[in-house]
């Protein structure tokens, strides 16, 4: 007998189970929309996503040690400012380039959008601008009468028993020389 005659029926249910169980995905999943490179598959065809505005800078936090990464995140972690100690943050812009570095140590930090409930800073108010852990960037500028905090400040100072820092320090330094 001839091998070829022999191994015919293998090759037979070779090809059988090749294709056992796959889907050909262009007629099983019809009515996707496309945005760039996503196919998206809605749960009903009229459901339309609601428009957002993506924010214009991020706050990024180093939430994992440098230690034991390779160098190409660890230089990285360095071109962004993030090699410091683990809870300090940076604020980056949202491009693409800024993006693509992000995303290539995702795992290492904690990416938050900056928004601005009250609006985007002048010039002349970055100097009275707080970045809170949440994102939110906040103009303050009206810090209330100077008159009023001076006296307060004055009525402090003049009350005789206030606790002052000498007083402090010298009683707590007296207390530990003779503690009983």
């Amino acid at each position: 007998m001839n091998a070829t005659q022999l191994l015919r029926p293998l090759q037979l249910s070779n090809l059988v189970c090749r294709t056992y169980g796959k889907h050909n995905k262009k007629f099983l999943y019809k009515d996707g929309k496309k945005y760039e490179n996503i196919i998206y598959y809605p749960r009903t065809s009229d459901h339309q996503d609601p428009a957002i505005e993506p924010a214009k800078l991020f706050r990024v936090q180093r939430i994992k040690p440098v230690k034991g990464n390779p160098y190409w995140e660890k230089r990285l972690l360095k071109d962004l400012g993030l090699d410091g100690k683990q809870g300090e943050f940076t604020v980056v812009k949202n491009i693409p380039e800024n993006n693509a570095r992000l995303w290539k140590i995702k795992h290492l930090i904690k990416v938050t959008p900056i928004t601005f409930p009250y609006g985007e800073p002048s010039a002349e108010d970055v100097k009275y601008t707080i970045l809170k852990e949440n994102g939110e960037c906040l103009v303050i500028k009206d810090i209330g009468p100077v008159e009023k905090r001076m006296d307060a400040r004055e009525s402090f100072d003049q009350q005789p028993k206030r606790l002052d820092t000498d007083l402090l320090r010298k009683d707590a330094r007296l207390k530990w020389l003779n503690p009983w």
